[in-house]
């Protein structure tokens, strides 16, 4: 229930005012000084103070200030028997919501009271916000308990603190923005934007526009200024995603942007000054380009201060059991699913794919079982029939028996276990399927 304290030294007015916001449903508390004021706000949940100016041990005007400083979320309207526009004054500039004259205020208390709420909802929903935001990007969020992914995670942490430039390296799919997106809301920059570009998205023309923005009148179809992404992460991060895919020309003036905080706008003369921390992101081996001449070798060494590889999911296996469930228990609830569970045998196969593609292709992989399922426990047999066919690295099991085994399984869950139905699909004799489901094990 929303509480209001009334803090006046006046009995009946109190009372008064009491008895009309219990009538609105308000939870009502009272004071008749600023120490009481005080006990009660350290030991019950208050939403709104009304106070009168002049108490017997302080002023309310003042206690305005105190009570904001204190407590933030709580709102405060001022009431004063002169309504002086000094008071008002001191009192919106000390935090108050609003101020009243005594006598006027039968009339306007409830409207007032009631907008106040509204603004106390407001921000109780903006830190609500707030609160999901920074646990989707927290690294809390980054599942697993392998060594390697720790170890990733330990990294990025010390290195979020800071303001030092960073390269995350590693497979297609592995996480590398979900890192960059941890990194910046941990760090100081974390009330400021993250901007997030794929330098592989674009040609060369439109990425540095995209980047540093240009001038009307720049190049054909150039109507008005354009801000550049370097000027909407300004105070805050930039993240350039597969930075290899970047063009000799603009990697040096990404160069020039790192070493001198300034830029110059396509088809501007003078320069601009920006402060943001870049991210970059590769899954390319950089040296290598950097041999071949399509990267360059000194913009490497600026990006490559701090450098965090992350691992491929081959060499965390330990985690796609925890990776899994995670993904069972979001697509659940995306996709109204019902499955309760996934069965060992399915845990087990999982663990022996390759997965190319890493988390991103778990995920996918999860979200499509879950919307074909009809509920209860995912097993092996609802994994897509080319990862059910593919084994281990050392058997990549395309053996006329694997495939045979495969195509049975299959069917019968087409026929929901129906081998007659089955066996006419098969074109084989209903005997024959069961030898071969007695041969191959299939339950």
């Amino acid at each position: 229930m929303q509480s209001i304290l009334i803090i006046d030294d006046e009995p009946k007015l109190r009372e008064l005012l009491a008895r009309i916001l219990k009538l609105e449903g308000y939870r009502i508390l009272e004071a008749e000084s600023v120490k009481s004021a005080e006990f009660i706000l350290q030991k019950e949940e208050v939403n709104l103070v009304l106070s009168d100016v002049r108490l017997p041990d302080g002023n309310g005007v003042d206690f305005c200030k105190i009570i904001k400083s204190r407590y933030p979320a709580i709102e405060v309207i001022v009431l004063t028997a002169y309504g002086t526009i000094s008071d008002g004054v001191k009192a919106m500039q000390n935090g108050a919501f609003d101020y009243l004259t005594k006598g006027d205020d039968n009339e306007r208390i409830i409207p007032l009271t009631s907008k106040a709420f509204e603004k106390i909802k407001l921000h109780a929903r903006i830190k609500e916000l707030e609160h999901k935001v920074s646990r989707k990007y927290s690294f809390d969020k980054i599942t697993g308990e392998s060594a390697a992914i720790k170890q990733a995670i330990e990294l990025a942490r010390k290195v979020a603190k800071t303001d030092a430039t960073v390269l995350l390296t590693g497979e297609t799919g592995t996480g590398k923005e979900v890192f960059a997106q941890s990194i910046h809301h941990e760090s100081k920059r974390a009330d400021k934007s993250f901007v997030a570009i794929n330098c592989s998205a674009f040609s060369r023309e439109i990425l540095e526009s995209e980047l540093f923005g240009h001038k009307a009148g720049a190049f054909t179809g150039a109507v008005k200024d354009k801000r550049g992404l370097l000027e909407e992460a300004d105070g805050g991060t930039l993240f350039l995603d597969e930075i290899g895919e970047m063009s000799p020309d603009l990697q040096a003036k990404l160069l020039r942007v790192l070493e001198s905080g300034e830029f110059i706008k396509v088809g501007e003369t003078k320069s601009s000054k920006v402060d943001m921390r870049l991210i970059a992101a590769t899954n390319r081996t950089l040296l290598e380009e950097i041999k071949t001449g399509h990267f360059r070798e000194d913009l490497y060494y600026r990006l490559s201060t701090f450098k965090i590889t992350l691992p491929p999911l081959r060499d965390r296996k330990e985690d796609i059991a925890i990776l899994a469930g995670y993904y069972l228990e979001e697509f659940n609830l995306k996709c109204n699913g019902k499955v309760s569970e996934l069965s060992g045998g399915l845990l087990s196969k999982m663990k022996e794919l390759n997965w190319r593609g890493n988390v991103r292709e778990l995920k996918n992989v999860m979200e499509r079982m879950v919307i074909l399922a009809n509920g209860g426990i995912l097993s092996e047999d609802d994994l897509p029939i080319d990862y059910r066919l593919e084994s281990n690295e050392a058997n990549p099991g395309l053996s006329l028996n694997s495939i045979e085994k495969a195509h049975i399984q299959k069917v019968l869950i087409i026929t929901q276990g129906n081998k007659a139905e089955a066996a006419k699909i098969l074109n084989i004799g209903l005997t024959t399927l069961y030898r071969k489901i007695d041969e191959y094990q299939i339950l």
